[in-house]
């Protein structure tokens, strides 16, 4: 498994807070199937051109050193949309050596012309990959397709589908429609992964979309190649009530 989205560069944002527990996550995540992790810290879209690339390049050095063996990092940074038209093209923003970048928007509610701005980064060279689109106020299933249509990529919160509530609703809805691309776990230093959710999917049925949206698509996103289409997952009988089932147990 592939993890495009987590926050274990130690010590530079509300993720990870010192580099033993960031290698202690990682030492989990390879014993539960993960090859590769990008660490995305935090960054506002207006900030770019002041990123800290080179502390980040030193604290990556050493993640990389004590990191399991099997194990590949790559760098990048989840950036916040928080002001239009920014250059995001600029050296050490996009996951590892790829032209994808990990963007969020404000989840208050979804700003006006979201989707031009989406459409403004992808013909700029990049490729936004959109983080959690499940959390934003606003947001709907439709809105997803046309968000795709202008070349963006969807990243869904893995447990997000495991748990309550309407954001919960939502990206089950998405997936049962096809909408994601990928998952990622958005590690904060805590024992968040995918290893749960490819357990649910497989009880489900869905062996072929959770190798699609945690292996091949992560891949495809660093090797710059177009995603795979993520076949539905229709609801089947007893999915929800395994749903509680699954998410009692953690």
């Amino acid at each position: 498994m592939i993890d495009l989205h987590t926050h274990i560069l130690p010590g530079v944002d509300d993720g990870s807070r010192s580099l033993d527990n960031s290698l202690r996550v990682l030492e989990r995540l390879a014993a539960e199937g993960v090859t590769a992790v990008a660490c995305t810290p935090h960054l506002d879209a207006s900030q770019a051109d002041s990123a800290p690339l080179e502390e980040h390049g030193r604290l990556m050095e050493e993640l990389r050193s004590g990191a399991p063996a099997g194990i590949t990092l790559h760098s990048g940074f989840e950036v916040m949309l928080d002001r239009p038209g920014c250059d995001l093209r600029l050296p050490g923003l996009t996951l590892g050596s790829s032209h994808a970048v990990l963007v969020e928007l404000p989840r208050s509610s979804l700003p006006e012309g979201a989707d031009h701005e989406l459409l403004r980064i992808r013909a700029s060279g990049l490729i936004p990959v959109v983080a959690h689109p499940e959390r934003y106020r606003g947001v709907t299933v439709d809105l997803m397709h046309r968000w795709r249509e202008v070349g963006a990529i969807l990243q869904g919160d893995a447990l997000m589908l495991l748990s309550s509530g309407p954001m919960a609703r939502l990206a089950r809805a998405m997936l049962e429609e096809g909408v994601y691309d990928i998952l990622a776990s958005d590690n904060h230093g805590d024992r968040r992964s995918l290893t749960t959710v490819r357990s649910w999917l497989r009880e489900m049925g869905g062996d072929e979309q959770g190798k699609l949206l945690t292996e091949e698509n992560p891949r495809r996103v660093l090797a710059n190649e177009p995603m795979l289409p993520v076949p539905r997952l229709g609801r089947r009988g007893g999915l929800w009530q395994r749903v509680r089932e699954l998410f009692a147990r953690r």
